[in-house]
């Protein structure tokens, strides 16, 4: 095993900055010209370290080491968020060329859409482990402006392609790099994240039904404001959910509309999309629990009719403890008391892969805990030396 080229790794993330360039970050939206150009340059970068490069019906890129094993999985993704940063996802992608290029036996994969642009849940690393159903891509469409899935491959030139399925048993593990979207680390003064779990998001939708009527004519007596029942709800939500909660439980209201969504008019109706997010499945049965008994309450109190229904209900992932093992001793061989592990509070396609093989993650730190922002970033030694430890683990891991 050779030393990890840190030079041409951070060679590699700068050009991979260069493809979309927005501001200091990027916008590589799934399937634009300018992450379909980012999926050639990978193509080509794998080829160059001689892996057996390819990309399939969903647009992940997959890049085959040709010798014997065990092997390793390492990837992540290259498509951003709208004008976004320019390390999420990509480190991780770029961080399983620089394995390859030291000789590592790894395979390296760009799952497609982990951003999410055609609102599927990771649909890139699902597909790879057969949980992506074709009626799910016939019924997806761009969050943006509509598109449906279809036509985005067929324009981007994938349509017909076949969708790759992982060799399961090919695999001693799965490692994923990527940035911490958090501040811990850099209150802490510490350097690298050796990840203990995934959280599962849950995700539900509220809606609430009211009378749209006239602004001024109708009384406040006589009046079913289906805004101020939401809003109503929201805050007894925000009120109990601290008794019900985790050491690292979010809970976010990532949409609400009104309708007509006029200034003169009582809204109607109300709709909410709230998710929250943690690693133990008992704290999230318990939030749920806790959120079924608001709306519950909110129903004898309100003067409008609200409805809960779950969008969707991932399963957290605890990372394998062989393979957190490995990054714990590389992490304090290269840097001494400079670590931690610590939960991820974001989504990843590691999360996916966990359900087949053993996976782990490593994160380094974002500079003001910035992500999905133009101006996300992380200092060029924390990315060196997140590669080194990488490397140094994926070395022990291997070696068993």
């Amino acid at each position: 095993m050779s030393a990890v080229d840190t030079e041409a790794f951070l060679r590699d993330l700068y050009e991979l900055r260069a493809i979309g360039t927005f501001k200091s970050g990027v916008h590589r939206p799934t399937y634009s010209r300018e992450d379909m150009e980012a999926r050639r340059w990978l193509m080509a970068k794998l080829t160059e370290c001689g892996l057996e490069a390819s990309i399939d019906g969903i647009g992940n890129v997959y890049g085959r080491h040709p010798g014997p094993g065990p092997h390793l999985l390492v990837g992540s993704h290259i498509e951003s968020q709208n004008e976004a940063g320019w390390l999420d996802g990509a480190l991780g992608v770029v961080a399983g060329i620089a394995l390859a290029r030291a000789g590592l036996p790894v395979d390296v994969c760009a799952f497609a859409d982990e951003e999410g642009h055609f609102s599927l849940s990771l649909p890139g690393s699902r597909s790879m482990i057969g949980d992506l159903t074709e009626e799910a891509i016939d019924g997806a469409r761009n969050r943006t402006d509509g598109t449906p899935l279809r036509e985005a491959l067929r324009a981007a030139g994938l349509e017909g392609l076949p969708r790759r399925q992982l060799e399961i048993g090919r695999y001693k593990g799965y490692y994923e790099m990527h940035i911490e979207q958090g501040t811990q680390l850099e209150e802490a003064a510490l350097r690298l994240g050796v990840v203990t779990g995934i959280v599962a998001i849950w995700q539900w939708r509220i809606v609430v039904e009211g009378q749209q009527d006239h602004a001024g004519g109708t009384t406040m007596a006589e009046r079913r404001d289906a805004g101020l029942s939401a809003v109503r709800l929201l805050a007894a939500i925000d009120a109990e959910f601290p008794r019900l909660v985790g050491e690292r439980t979010t809970w976010t209201t990532g949409r609400f509309r009104l309708e007509p969504d006029a200034p003169n008019i009582i809204p109607g109706r109300a709709e909410i999309l709230f998710q929250f997010r943690d690693v133990s499945v008992a704290v999230l049965e318990r939030l749920e629990a806790g959120l079924r008994s608001l709306v519950q309450e909110a129903n004898r109190r309100e003067r409008c009719r609200i409805t809960l229904s779950s969008v969707s209900k991932a399963v957290p992932a605890l990372c394998d403890p062989a393979m957190m093992q490995a990054l714990c001793a590389a992490a304090e061989a290269l840097a001494p008391g400079a670590w931690q592990t610590m939960p991820s509070g974001a989504g990843h396609d590691a999360q996916v892969i966990a359900r087949t093989m053993p996976a782990s993650m490593l994160f380094v730190p974002s500079i003001g805990g910035i992500s999905h922002h133009w101006t996300e970033d992380t200092k060029d030694e924390d990315l060196a030396l997140g590669i080194q430890v990488l490397h140094g683990a994926a070395g022990r891991f291997l070696a068993g």
